[in-house]
């Protein structure tokens, strides 16, 4: 007998009509053989076992967005593929099942130039690209910029300079070659032009935080999802 519809299969053996079997397979609910299978459309055999999870919920999958830790030195274009199964971060806390449907469709969003390195956005969520499109400029975003030995002296004035030149950020010394900035408006280049204009050399850059989302403590190329309750 030829292979038949994974979604049609299944739709014959629960007594459910197309659509909902596709969604329990589309949500990584269904195993072939002890494969957990994705595709509806995947063919398969009469004599192939079928299991579907008992915690199966036919609702529609999310899409999701994902907070990456970009390398220093990755061109933007490279970013999304940085995101896959094997990079999820261990400290991912949120209770999103892992699907291979969350790695199509990507988008960057709250990119960085390929020289600093930091916390970027990775979504397939139409309103989460929309939003960081229109208000990441309005947005608070906190950064650490890291400057060479030397050049002036590390005193008050050199920090009323830095806030002056990066248009009112907080600013403050992390140690003696780390400043930590925090403000609307803020972008890399704009702080390096700030940072140059004070008379300091750049020589890292790295963005903590988007509004209430904090990078924390992901390790360079590695990701996490956004979770339900973190609202940029």
């Amino acid at each position: 007998m030829e292979p038949t519809r994974l979604d049609k299969r299944l739709s014959a053996l629960l007594g459910i009509p197309r659509g909902e079997a596709r969604r329990y397979i589309e949500g990584g609910w269904v195993r072939v053989d002890g494969e957990v299978v994705e595709q509806p459309q995947r063919p398969v055999s009469e004599g192939a076992v079928i299991v579907v999870d008992d915690q199966a919920s036919d609702s529609k999958a999310e899409r999701v967005s994902m907070l990456l830790h970009k390398p220093a030195g990755v061109a933007a274009e490279a970013l999304c593929a940085l995101v896959s199964s094997a990079t999820r971060s261990d400290l991912d806390a949120s209770a999103i099942r892992p699907l291979q449907r969350h790695f199509h469709g990507l988008q960057l969003a709250a990119s960085l130039p390929a020289a600093d390195s930091g916390l970027v956005v990775v979504s397939q969520d139409p309103a989460t690209l929309a939003h960081l499109q229109r208000n990441l400029g309005r947005t608070e975003q906190e950064y650490l910029v890291e400057v060479a030995e030397g050049g002036p002296e590390r005193g008050p004035w050199l920090l009323a300079r830095l806030q002056q030149e990066a248009g009112g950020a907080k600013v403050s010394w992390q140690s003696e070659q780390r400043l930590r900035f925090a403000g609307k408006g803020l972008t890399a280049k704009g702080l390096k032009q700030a940072v140059t204009a004070a008379g300091l050399q750049v020589t890292a850059l790295r963005r903590l935080r988007i509004g209430r989302v904090a990078l924390g403590p992901l390790v360079p190329g590695q990701w996490r999802y956004l979770g339900s309750d973190e609202r940029f």
